[in-house]
Formats: structure tokens, sequence, C-alpha cells
């Protein structure tokens, strides 16, 4: 069964992506899922968005994604719901406050439960990430529950973690500075119509001036107002984690590069020893050298 839907995923059946993030979510077939999902294509980026309970994350969220959609983007959203004490299935009160569009193949939204004590964040959402990232989607937007102090596990799920705070947080910030703000790359002052979002702006930006605190992009978004949005993504794709990231992925293919033109090299033995020889007894010069080397490597 599993051969059939990973066959049907690699086509884009969003029967076959439900299907096994259903698994995945049951603990059915768990190991071997993750292992036919592999690693996480570089292409895909994961986006956290993370705060507290009745910031607006899910509001945020679905209109992240709406300008991502606008600017050509496939976005998937797993949106961390609290666990029913019923059911423990997801409570589904994010997906009514994102875009519902089931004509539009780029957008999905899939709701997955996150039991008390999991840091605000679903059991095995990696491996459903790994399953997104398969399906080809460009970008994943994790909306974790409403997280506390401690709940910073999700900066190992996402490339660049988003810490939403709002307008006359007062005190919260100082213990959001103990846990969340340590790990975020980008907060933003979300609710920025509302009056405070200065005074609150200012204080994110007076505790990220501590000494050992790093430097990150501290904006103002309105999902009321659709505003701030594009400064958002640009400040995600500049994040400093999120550049990091990008070198790593430069450096391996850098790395795969030269093994693999030694391999080149290695079966154009006679004919690369041939151009140096030439090189060194001067009947090529650097240039006339490099132009042969490169012709043979290309055959």
């Amino acid at each position: 069964m599993l051969d059939e839907l990973f066959e049907r995923l690699e086509k884009q059946d969003r029967l076959a992506l439900a299907r096994l993030l259903t698994l995945v979510a049951r603990e059915e077939q768990l190991d071997v899922i993750r292992s036919r999902a592999g690693k996480r294509p570089e292409k895909t980026r994961v986006v956290a968005i993370t705060g507290n309970a009745g910031v607006g994350k899910s509001t945020l969220v679905g209109k992240l994604a709406e300008y991502l959609r606008s600017q050509g983007q496939s976005v998937a959203i797993l949106a961390c719901d609290p666990q029913s004490p019923l059911t423990g299935g997801a409570l589904l009160g994010d997906r009514v406050r994102m875009p519902s569009r089931p004509d539009d193949p780029g957008i999905y939204i899939r709701s997955v439960a996150a039991a008390s004590g999991h840091q605000a964040v679903a059991e095995h959402v990696d491996v459903m990430i790994r399953v997104l990232g398969r399906y080809g989607f460009d970008v994943v937007l994790l909306e974790t529950v409403g997280a506390g102090q401690g709940d910073t596990a999700v900066s190992e799920l996402a490339d660049v973690v988003v810490l939403l705070v709002q307008p006359e947080s007062g005190d919260e910030l100082q213990w959001e500075k103990a846990g969340l703000l340590e790990v975020a790359d980008v907060v933003v002052v979300h609710k920025a119509d509302l009056a405070g979002a200065d005074r609150t702006e200012g204080q994110v930006k007076e505790l990220l001036s501590l000494p050992g605190c790093r430097k990150i992009a501290v904006l103002r978004v309105s999902s009321t107002k659709g505003e701030g949005f594009e400064a958002l993504w640009q400040a995600v794709l500049e994040s400093p984690r999120h550049a990091a990231a990008a070198d790593e992925d430069a450096r391996e293919l850098l790395r795969r590069a030269q093994e693999i033109l030694a391999e080149r090299f290695h079966r154009q033995g006679d004919r690369v020893g041939n151009v140096i020889d030439r090189w060194k007894r001067q009947e090529l010069d650097e240039a006339q050298a490099a132009d042969e080397l490169l012709q043979l490597l290309a055959r």
C-alpha cells in the first residue's frame, strides 16, 4: 500500500498525501514512511509561527499563505491544535480563520493534534514535513498551539521561527525573553493597528538590545488591514539562521560537485595527463589548458 501511496504522492495526488499524513498521525508504519519520505527537499522552506494563545497566529498564517500564493509559491499549512480530551483529535479551531480554496492546488491545510506537554507542536510533525516536501510544496507554515516560556522545540523543526506578540503584552514579554524570544529569528508585533503597537515594539527592541541577545528583525503586521506581509517575508528570507542554512546547502553542493569532478578526472586520466604535460612544456597557456580540461569533463 505504501508503494502505491508514494507513487501517487510523486504525482501530487492529494488523497495520497492526506492518507500518508493520517498514517503518520496514527503512528502506523511510521518508520517505513520516515524512511521512504527521505530527507526534506532543499527547496522546501519551513517557517514556524508561534506565540501566546490569542495573539492571532491562525489569522496571520492564513494571510501570509495568501501573500505567498500571490507570489506564485505553493504553501502547506500544518496547524497544531490542542488535542481533544474526548477523541484525541485536533479541535480544528484554527482552520476557520484560514483561507478555504479547495480549487487551488497550490495551498493545503492540515490540522494536527498537539497533546499537552509536547512543547506546542504535534508528535511526528517532522515526518509530516518530509512528506509535504516530497509532495513538492515550496513553503510549509507550521503553526504551534499557544506557546509558553519553555516551548522552544519548534526551533529544531523550522528553518525560521517567527514569534508573534501583541500590543500591551506588558510583563508577558519578560517571560518570553526567557524562552521563545531567545529562539525567535523574527519578532512580529501583530495586530499593529491597535493602540500600543509602538510601545510594544519598543519593549521588544529594548529586550533584544541586552547583552548576549542576537540581532533579529522586529516589525509590525496587521492582518486586519493586510499590512506588513511583504516586509515579514523579506525578514524571513534575510534571517541569519536561514542564511546560514543556505550557506551550508551551498557548501554541501560544492563538496558534491568536487566529488563529481574528481570522478570525471579519474575516468579521463590519460587525456587529463596529456593536457597537464603539454601545459608543463608550455605548449598550452593556462587558459588553453583550462578550456581543454573543461571540454574533457563535459564529455
